[in-house]
C-alpha cells in the first residue's frame, strides 16, 4: 500500500502535550489517531487510565480508543518536535520552567490557552518563544482517560506582529506553516492568521462574556444566552471588554460583538465553561487572566469595567469558599 505524504510526515513527527486536560487531550488524540507519535503529560489519574485503556475520544462524529504515550513527568517533552502547551494561565510560570531545560533545540512550543498574554508570561518566566494560537472547541473530561467532544475543534495560529515591523506578518514564518500542516493532515482545521493578536482578543471577548456567568450560575452556555437577565449581563461584559481592547490599540474584527457573541455562545448548547468545571470541583480557575485582566487593564487605561470586576470578584469568592469546602471534607479510606 502506498504511503501518503501526510502519513509520512505524521509518522516522523513527535508531539508532547504539556497540561493534557480536555483541550490538550483532544488535539493530542486527533494527532495520534493520524499516526503522530504523541505523549500526553497530565494528572496521574488521567495518565493511569490512558495507560490502562488508551485514550477514549468520544466526539460528535466518532468514538474511538486511541493509543498514545502518557506521563506525569514534564521531562517527557524531551525529543518532541512540537509541544502543545495547554496548562491554565495560573500555572504558566512553573510549567514553562519545568519543561524549558528538556526541550529539543528546535522544538516549537504552541500555546493552546485562554487569555491574551500567555506567550509573554511564558517567555518572561522561561525564555521559551511560544507560538500563540486560538482554540475554538467545546470539550470536557467527564472521567480520567475520556475526552468528550461537544462541538467545533479548530485552531488559528500566527506570529505576534510588531506594529513598527510590518514585515513580521505571520505567513512569513515557517513554523506557522509547519504547525498548520501538521494539524490539517490530522483532519484538524488550522488556519494561519495574519493578525493573531486580534483573533486572540476576539476569542477572549467571548471567554469573558460566558465563562464567569456560567460558572457563577453553574449552567450551560445556552441557558445563559437564553435567559434575558444573564444575556444582558453578557452583553455588557462584551461591551466593556471590546472597549478595553480598543483602548489598548487592538485591531478587532469589524463585527457586532454583542449580536455575534450571544449567538455564538448559544451554539455551544449544553456545554459548560472550564471556569464552571473548576468551581464545581473546588479548584482555582483562570478568572485572574480573564475578567480580572479586563478589570486591571481597564483601570490602567481609564475604561470603566464594572460588570467585569463584579463577576471577577464573585468567582474569586466562590473559589475561596470551594477551597474551604474541599479542605473540610473528611478523608476516606478502604481496607
Amino acid at each position: 500500500m502506498a504511503t501518503s505524504q501526510a502519513g509520512t510526515t505524521n509518522a516522523k513527527s513527535r508531539v508532547a502535550v504539556m497540561g493534557a486536560g480536555a483541550v490538550g487531550s483532544y488535539f493530542g488524540g486527533m494527532l495520534a489517531r493520524a499516526g503522530v507519535s504523541v505523549t500526553l503529560i497530565g494528572r496521574r489519574d488521567h495518565v493511569e487510565a490512558i495507560r490502562r485503556d488508551r485514550l477514549f475520544l468520544d466526539t460528535v462524529t466518532f468514538q474511538e480508543r486511541v493509543a498514545l504515550e502518557a506521563s506525569t513527568d514534564p521531562a517527557a517533552v524531551a525529543g518532541a518536535d512540537v509541544v502543545l502547551f495547554c496548562v491554565k494561565g495560573v500555572n504558566n510560570e512553573a510549567a514553562s520552567r519545568s519543561i524549558a531545560r528538556h526541550l529539543a533545540a528546535n522544538a516549537i512550543v504552541v500555546s493552546l490557552q485562554n487569555g491574551v498574554d500567555n506567550v509573554e508570561t511564558i517567555c518572561a518566566a522561561s525564555g521559551i518563544d511560544a507560538l500563540p494560537a486560538v482554540v475554538y472547541i467545546a470539550a470536557a473530561l467527564p472521567e480520567p482517560g475520556h475526552v468528550k467532544h461537544l462541538g467545533r475543534g479548530e485552531l488559528a495560529i500566527g506570529e505576534l506582529v510588531s506594529s513598527d515591523r510590518p514585515e513580521t506578518a505571520s505567513s512569513r514564518f515557517p513554523r506557522t506553516e509547519k504547525i498548520a500542516a501538521l494539524f490539517q493532515s490530522a483532519g484538524v482545521p488550522c488556519r494561519i492568521s495574519e493578525y493573531i493578536e486580534g483573533d486572540i482578543w476576539a476569542k477572549f471577548v467571548m471567554n469573558c462574556a460566558g465563562n464567569a456567568v456560567t460558572a457563577i450560575a453553574q449552567c450551560s452556555y445556552a441557558e445563559a444566552a437564553e435567559n434575558p437577565a444573564s444575556r444582558e449581563l453578557m452583553s455588557r461584559l462584551i461591551e466593556e471588554t471590546v472597549a478595553v481592547a480598543r483602548a489598548a490599540g487592538i485591531r478587532l474584527p469589524n463585527v457586532n460583538f454583542i449580536d455575534e457573541g450571544i449567538k455564538s455562545l448559544a451554539t455551544f448548547g449544553a456545554a459548560t465553561s472550564s471556569t464552571a468545571h473548576d468551581l464545581a470541583r473546588g479548584k482555582r480557575s483562570e478568572i485572574e487572566f480573564l475578567n480580572g485582566h479586563v478589570a486591571r487593564l481597564g483601570q490602567k487605561l481609564s475604561v470603566p469595567t464594572p460588570c467585569n470586576f463584579s463577576v471577577y470578584a464573585m468567582v474569586q469568592l466562590l473559589e475561596q469558599s470551594g477551597a474551604r469546602n474541599q479542605q473540610a471534607r473528611p478523608a476516606t479510606s478502604s481496607q
